[in-house]
């Protein structure tokens, strides 16, 4: 097998993470390549990432997740893909199960991973959360980002897919204010699609969804036992 096929191309795209990047790059330093694609950070993020030698930093205007994303996926050299986010970490179970499917893969195309999602540092064990999973391992030229979905991007897989037993770390939020300001980026970014595509708000979307959202995290899906959480 040409050793190419069992290099891994590392991708990140970023904005302001100085909290986080450093910790992510060393905690992604087996990829053979590492590429970031940041938009226009106004903090030390830059900074940080060019004090790693072995780091490609390219910065580039924000428009969408799903734009930023597809760019990113273009600047890879190899044949696999990880695509990582700077509050993600995987743990050396998961690491050693990514280079172990990238060296034994047959005919699978791209696998998604489970996630456990913490809040500043504490574990959220249910909320909806339990059974969380994402694409984040694939292979160059058999999956792309859905142009239609700027907002929780999906990824179109050409081909097979699987799911790794071993979780990643996500420490999605670190502070409430942390966690309102993500809500306001998501909700503008989905508002704006929405609204391109036709979409009208009307009292539903204000009351009925809402009641809907949290009786399902928080009763049903035992987020409760979150605690305050």
């Amino acid at each position: 097998m040409n050793s190419k096929n069992l290099k891994i191309s590392v991708l990140l795209i970023t904005r302001n993470e100085e909290k986080h990047i450093k910790e992510v790059i060393e905690n992604v330093d087996f990829g053979d390549e590492i590429i970031i694609i940041d938009s226009l950070s106004t903090d030390k993020t830059t900074n940080i990432i060019n004090t790693f030698k072995n780091v490609k930093l390219i910065s580039r205007p924000f428009k969408n997740f799903t734009d930023q994303r597809n760019f990113a996926i273009k600047q890879a050299a190899n044949n696999w893909i990880l695509f990582i986010d700077a509050d993600e970490r995987i743990p050396k179970k998961l690491k050693d199960e990514i280079l172990e499917t990238v060296k034994f893969n047959n005919n699978i195309n791209a696998y998604m991973f489970r996630r456990r999602f913490y809040l500043n540092k504490i574990l959220i064990k249910y909320s909806g959360l339990q059974s969380e999973t994402t694409y984040r391992l694939f292979k160059k030229g058999y999956a792309f980002y859905d142009e239609d979905k700027i907002v929780h991007e999906r990824l179109v897989v050409k081909g097979k897919s699987a799911i790794l037993k071993n979780h990643m770390n996500h420490y999605c939020f670190t502070t409430y204010e942390n966690y309102k300001q993500k809500m306001i980026l998501y909700a503008g970014l989905q508002a704006r699609a929405l609204y391109n595509n036709g979409k009208i708000a009307n009292w539903l979307h204000f009351i009925v969804r809402p009641a809907y959202k949290f009786l399902t995290n928080y009763i049903f899906r035992l987020g409760f036992l979150d605690g305050k959480e």
